[in-house]
């Protein structure tokens, strides 16, 4: 594969970033630099003139503007909140530019919306963070998006985020200088062992949702897949191959809520992150998370987030976590 870090690098930096993308990225970076010949260069971009304010509220200080860069290398948007609200015209152009140039286009968490909006993800094959890979999906349906750690391709790298991002740099680093640095690099990082682009985002379900039921991770699984209806506790129980009494009591017993509580919050979740990153109405949202009006979603919706569906979409109003697991709403 040919190299994939090319000097230098600019890191473009949207409103409301996630930081943690950003320093997992850049730390393998300057580590690396110190046993190298030829160092990596970086610098930080924004879209216009000033600090980029991240999703904590921080303020971060940029080296300079994407139209005023220059030469780059190689490219990586970092994004997570609503990023096709940055999208333009001039950026388009400039992404056009750039890999014309021959530069890598790579992007973390939600970054990649933006490039597959310009049209630069054809016929790759990519990632994302798992809260927006089935809006990702719904937004562009010809692009092959994996749940993945980290996807690479020609002049092409996308991360789902967080601490995926050192993974992928770090295996960047293994293709471009070989596996023996990449492995100094991460013990610095105390980073024990460099993690496959193919491995999952998500934690082992036992893990995630504390249960070790076999036959009760088999229904949170067929719930955890199944987004645009109601599934009935029948058809749950059968497929886990217990009674729906047992069904019921194992769901009570260990997650402290019955299926329909579980599920509505799952289908719930899915709603806002395709208002956020999808382009659906809230009636088509509400039909897509398996609610049968759009009255009764956003009831349901204002319950769980303290604020209507519209609201969410722009970021007014007040906000709250979902609901919690002994939360006994049922859709």
């Amino acid at each position: 594969m040919a190299t994939l870090l090319r000097n230098p690098i600019g890191f473009l930096l949207l409103p409301q970033f996630a930081v943690m993308g950003l320093a997992s990225a850049i730390e393998p970076l300057r580590i690396a630099n110190r046993y190298l010949k030829q160092p990596y260069q970086w610098q930080l971009l924004s879209l216009s003139e000033g600090a980029v304010i991240d999703d904590n509220g921080i303020p971060i200080a940029v080296h300079n503007t994407l139209a005023r860069a220059g030469e780059l290398g190689t490219i990586i948007v970092c994004a997570d909140v609503r990023p096709e609200r940055f999208y333009s015209r001039e950026l388009r152009q400039r992404l056009h530019s750039l890999h014309r140039a021959g530069a890598t286009l790579g992007a973390l968490d939600t970054g990649a919306f933006l490039l597959a909006r310009a049209g630069l993800l054809d016929g790759c094959r990519v990632t994302a963070h798992w809260e927006v890979i089935e809006a990702f999906r719904e937004r562009f349906p010809r692009i092959a998006v994996a749940q993945t750690l980290f996807e690479f391709g020609p002049a092409r790298m996308t991360c789902a985020g967080g601490t995926a991002a050192l993974d992928m740099m770090l295996s960047a680093i293994a293709d471009d200088h070989g596996i023996t640095l990449a492995q100094r690099v991460a013990e610095h990082c105390l980073h024990e062992r460099i993690r496959s682009g193919d491995a999952d985002q998500r934690m082992a379900l036992p893990i995630r949702v504390r249960i070790h039921h076999p036959r009760l991770a088999q229904a949170v699984r067929h719930l955890e897949s199944i987004h645009d209806r109601l599934v009935p506790n029948e058809e749950l129980a059968t497929l886990a191959g217990l009674s729906v009494r047992q069904l019921l009591r194992l769901f009570s017993q260990h997650l402290g809520e019955g299926p329909a509580q579980f599920h509505r919050r799952q289908r719930l979740d899915h709603a806002r992150n395709l208002l956020r990153h999808a382009p659906l109405s809230v009636t088509e949202v509400a039909i897509a998370s398996g609610f049968e009006s759009v009255a009764h979603f956003c009831r349901a919706f204002r319950q769980a987030f303290g604020r209507s569906p519209g609201d969410d979409r722009r970021g007014e109003g007040p906000a709250r976590p979902a609901l919690s697991l002994l939360d006994n709403q049922q859709s």
